[in-house]
Order: structure tokens, then sequence, then C-alpha cells
């Protein structure tokens, strides 16, 4: 499996479509792998709960890149649910991709991530 490159907040995508360092120099935290993991993700908008059910593409000990039928907006807070081991972790999103067939392209860090939660040795 090729890894993957999937921008964190501060970095902005190259020509090529990959990310660029941040500024600052900084380096990402963790290995990356391909992985189709079915998720759900939760947040408030105008005072009332939302969920869409989406799937990940890539993921990560501290995050993932997160497929969906919707857009959101950088820095919304979510609730983010592996619907395979059914744990939940508080999330936010760090960078919004393009809109591709299957849907919107998000990245989305764990807030306190627990090593465990994708179920895979990362």
């Amino acid at each position: 499996m090729a890894d993957q490159t999937v921008p964190r907040a501060g970095t902005s995508p190259s020509p090529s479509g990959q990310a660029s360092n941040p500024p600052h120099g900084g380096k990402r935290r963790g290995v990356r792998v391909n992985s189709r993991v079915p998720v759900a993700l939760e947040w408030d908008m105008g005072g009332e709960r939302r969920r869409r059910e989406a799937h990940t593409r890539v993921v990560g000990p501290y995050g993932c890149l997160v497929v969906m039928p919707q857009n959101l907006e950088a820095q919304q807070r979510i609730q983010l649910t592996n619907l395979v081991s059914s744990e939940t972790s508080p999330a936010v999103v760090v960078w919004c991709g393009q809109q591709r067939t299957e849907g919107w392209e998000l990245g989305i860090e764990l807030v306190s991530p627990h090593m465990g939660f994708w179920g895979l040795e990362l």
C-alpha cells in the first residue's frame, strides 16, 4: 500500500496535489495507510445535531482523510465514530479538499487520539 499525504492545518497543496510542509518546517506525526473504514460524523449546526455517514480513504494515529457527501467548514468540531468498532472520538476538520464523484475530501484530526481507534497497527 502506498502512503498518501493528507494536508494538515497550515499546509497547502503543491501543484502535484501533495501537501507542502507547514511554514514552521513541522513533520507529520505517525504513519498513514490507505484504508477504507466506514465512519459517521456528527456536528451541531444552527442548534440542531447533524449526522452523515462516510468512509475513510487514509487513516493514521492522529486522524484521517474522509470522503463524504457533504462539505464541512475548516475548524468545524465533530464527533467521529468508527462504525466497525463503534468507538467515538472528538475531532476537528483541519482541511477541506475537492469535491470528487464520491463526495468531498476532508482532513480530520482526532482531538484526543486513542491509538487503537482504527483497529490497525499504526
